[in-house]
């Protein structure tokens, strides 16, 4: 029985700074298809342009550009029903982003898009990798103030929310790829 289309749609999701880029790469180098987090495509296109969508200037204008930008995203890779994809983020974390900023309810934002796969992994508070740079401006406190927004928004939309272990890349990956086969 083949899946329905979208199940092989993963999520990386959690904190910032959690090591979700890290975990992607890892995954793309056993050679699985991956799809880069809009926010940082995001702030380098902003940083380039006038900066109006950059999250500390305009949080709402940003989580819109991130649902667009999430939803070409998945367009672009299609609905292969045999190779698994792995997002960095994407089109949840850009609804639930939008539901902070503006109040737009998650469930009617992704209301027209197929769902992800089931499980969701999320990256948990790790303070130890946490830093700051050009493109990730915010404190670990409101790092942490937003995943658990995140928790909330997957479990109210009914994914089931793993927690990756804080380990070493190699074997994060080994534990989402058992996860899934």
């Amino acid at each position: 029985m083949r899946p329905q289309p979208g199940t092989r749609h993963v999520i990386l999701s959690g904190c910032s700074g959690g090591g979700k880029s890290t975990l992607l790469a890892a995954l793309r180098r056993r050679g699985y298809a991956t799809v880069e987090e809009p926010g940082r495509r995001i702030v380098a296109e902003q940083m380039r342009g006038d900066g109006e969508a950059l999250p500390w200037v305009d949080l709402e204008a940003f989580a819109r550009r991130a649902i667009e930008l999430a939803i070409a995203d998945r367009a672009h890779v299609g609905q292969n029903p045999d190779s698994w994809v792995f997002f960095d983020r994407g089109l949840v974390d850009a609804a639930a982003a939008l539901a902070h900023a503006a109040g737009a309810p998650v469930a009617s934002t992704l209301a027209d898009q197929p769902r992800f796969h089931s499980q969701v992994f999320l990256t948990p508070p790790w303070p130890a990798l946490y830093q700051t740079d050009a493109v990730r401006r915010q404190t670990l406190d409101d790092s942490i103030a937003e995943y658990h927004r995140l928790v909330a928004t997957y479990e109210q939309l009914g994914y089931t929310r793993i927690i990756l272990p804080k380990v070493d890349v190699e074997t994060q990956a080994d534990f989402v790829l058992r996860h899934l086969y």
